[in-house]
């Protein structure tokens, strides 16, 4: 009995043990496939499946010839899945290191650390990516994975290059190193440059390979569409020799030169001192990438005459041939005596065509004071002061031009001749364009179409016409006036260019030096277009605070540089030349051929 009790109470014993065992193995099924089911098919979701993001291709920026000045350089980002490194792996880190360009302790460290805390859960979960070098070449990427570390492997990336570093760089911008488009045709376009990034769902195993039969989506990547720009990298070129010889002889602060064709408004060069490399745009300090042309304001002196001359004559008040008494150092303005301006040279009788062809302060005072204070800000605003351009690239200010209602007593005698108001460069520039054009404002613009990566126009860009400004006849009548400012007689002889009608002006601002004017810094422009009786171009040079012996004219420092790019450009686009235009000179105003010729006046 007891033998046969005993071996009763061990097979009991071993039949409860075994029934304990599959209980046990039950309630941990239950568990695992019932209770927390939902967080370990996530897990395994998550160590298994992966997600690998297929980067599309940005599209270019080229010029108006399909010269590049923005395109992309393909590299690898290496890293490491630390759950797949082997003991032996490590003694190669040292290797792998060298090849990186990192140290060998952060490739160690990628190696072990295999767990981390999740920000989400706060939980313990295991790393499955470590990126060790950011941007690897293809041949090293090659060496790398001819060490055999099953671990590592890399993402194919694009990243952004500029062939030519500082060219145009305020017109194409930049991406950053996060890929972000900070600036320039770059952020404007951004839109149809980046492309749609593209990604494949799959499964991996324990060696990381690609379980292809487990595929469960694949969307292929989109590149970004190519941007044809208006600017011409030929003329860039040449304003920015020029721009390197104005630096070196003057030092200035800051500098603008600006070509466009009138009758568009397309802008065919662009460029400001100082400059950046857009592939070292890190390096570069914010007032460096700040398109100055749009973002700073200056008073623009006597390059504004045009304003009070083209509205006078515009609204019938004057003709080309109407004298003014610019001996007197006031006048009479709605009953009340206003202290006019002086002038660099003592006038008497000065008909329209010599208030502009000698820049007479007076004289364009006295065209103010017949204007009224109204129309003179209407044809200001007009002409588009006051007011930001359209241009598309960001950062562009307004300018300065305040309601007649914040006039003070001088500035009816002030603003006619480019005081008590703020532009930009290329709110000048487009002003002086609408003379040339026939009398319309166009809006700027750099950018001509989108195209596909098989040539296909995706979108173009039509010419803006902002407003019509002043009559067609009224624009062809300062034309001529101006073109007697490129002259022997006029204020800017120095760009004056043999065998073309050249027309445009000069302006010498005084700058504002702790709260009033300085007498040693100024801004010296030269706006000007050419050939006067059919416009081509319009060239702009503006200088801000040129360094040299004496007051830094237009004249001097400006309209030499016009004279320079103007005769290369001449070259470039084959531009015949003309003979002067009827009617210019003496025969625009009776008594011009009275002033004496050759002698060099400057304002």
């Amino acid at each position: 009995m007891k033998r046969s009790f005993a071996s009763s109470y061990r097979l009991v014993l071993v039949c409860v043990l075994v029934m304990a065992a599959f209980s046990g193995i039950g309630v941990r099924l239950v568990y695992l496939q019932v209770i927390d089911r939902d967080r370990y098919v996530a897990e395994v979701e998550r160590t298994r499946k992966r997600v690998q993001v297929m980067s599309a291709r940005r599209g270019e920026i080229r010029d108006a010839n399909g010269n590049v000045f923005a395109t992309n350089r393909s590299f690898i980002e290496v890293g490491v899945d630390p759950q797949a490194i082997k003991p032996e792996d490590e003694a190669r880190a040292p290797q792998l290191a060298r090849l990186l360009g990192v140290s060998q302790a952060d490739v160690l460290e990628a190696f072990r650390r295999k767990t981390q805390v999740a920000p989400e859960t706060q939980e313990m979960r295991q790393i499955r990516w470590t990126k060790l070098a950011p941007a690897v070449e293809e041949p090293i990427y090659e060496q790398v994975l001819g060490l055999g570390i099953k671990g590592v492997y890399g993402n194919r990336q694009f990243r952004r290059v500029y062939p030519d570093g500082t060219r145009a760089a305020h017109v194409v911008g930049y991406v950053n190193r996060e890929g972000t488009a900070v600036m320039g045709v770059e952020s404007f376009l951004d839109f149809y440059l980046r492309g749609q990034d593209g990604w494949v769902e799959s499964e991996r195993d324990g060696l990381r390979r690609e379980l292809a039969q487990f595929r469960a989506r694949e969307i292929e990547p989109v590149d970004g569409h190519n941007a044809i720009l208006s600017i011409d990298s030929v003329v860039q070129t040449y304003i920015e020799q020029e721009m390197r010889e104005l630096v070196r002889r003057f030092n200035p602060l800051g500098a603008s030169i600006i070509v466009s064709d009138p009758r568009d408004g397309f802008i065919l060069g662009l460029a400001n001192y100082p400059t950046f490399d857009l592939n070292e745009f890190n390096k570069a300090d914010i007032a460096s990438q700040r398109n100055i042309s749009v973002t700073d304001i200056f008073e623009p002196g006597s390059t504004f005459k045009i304003v009070p001359g083209a509205a006078a004559l515009n609204e019938g008040l004057v003709t080309a041939s109407s004298r003014f008494d610019c001996s007197e150092d006031t006048m009479q303005f709605r009953g009340r005596t206003v202290r006019l301006p002086r002038d660099s040279h003592d006038h008497g009788i000065m008909t329209v065509q010599e208030i502009i062809e000698l820049s007479s302060n007076r004289g364009a005072a006295r065209l103010g004071g017949l204007l009224g204070e109204d129309r003179l800000y209407k044809y200001a605003r007009a002409f588009g002061f006051g007011e930001t351009s359209g241009f598309a690239l960001g950062g562009e200010v307004s300018g300065m031009l305040a309601p007649v209602k914040n006039w003070d007593g001088l500035t009816i005698s002030r603003m006619p001749m480019g005081h008590a108001i703020g532009a930009t460069p290329l709110q000048v520039h487009m002003a002086m364009a609408s003379i040339a054009n026939g009398g319309v404002l166009m809006r700027p613009q750099v950018v001509r179409r989108i195209e596909d990566k098989d040539g296909v126009i995706v979108h173009e860009f039509s010419p803006v016409q902002r407003r019509r400004v002043v009559r067609p006849e009224t624009a062809e009548l300062m034309q001529r006036l101006l073109v007697g400012v490129v002259s022997p007689k006029g204020t800017a002889p120095r760009a004056v260019i043999p065998g073309y009608e050249v027309a445009g002006k000069t302006g010498t601002t005084q700058k504002i030096i702790d709260g009033r004017y300085s007498s040693s810094h100024h801004v010296g422009s030269f706006v000007g277009f050419f050939p006067a009786s059919r416009p081509r171009l319009v060239i702009s040079v503006i200088i801000d605070d040129a360094r040299l012996n004496g007051t830094a004219y237009g004249a001097t420092v400006a309209g030499p540089s016009f004279k320079v790019i103007a005769e290369q450009l001449i070259q470039y686009y084959g531009i015949s030349p003309t003979q002067p235009l009827p009617g210019n000179g003496a025969a625009v105003a009776q008594n011009g051929a009275n002033r004496p010729s050759g002698r060099d006046r400057i304002r």
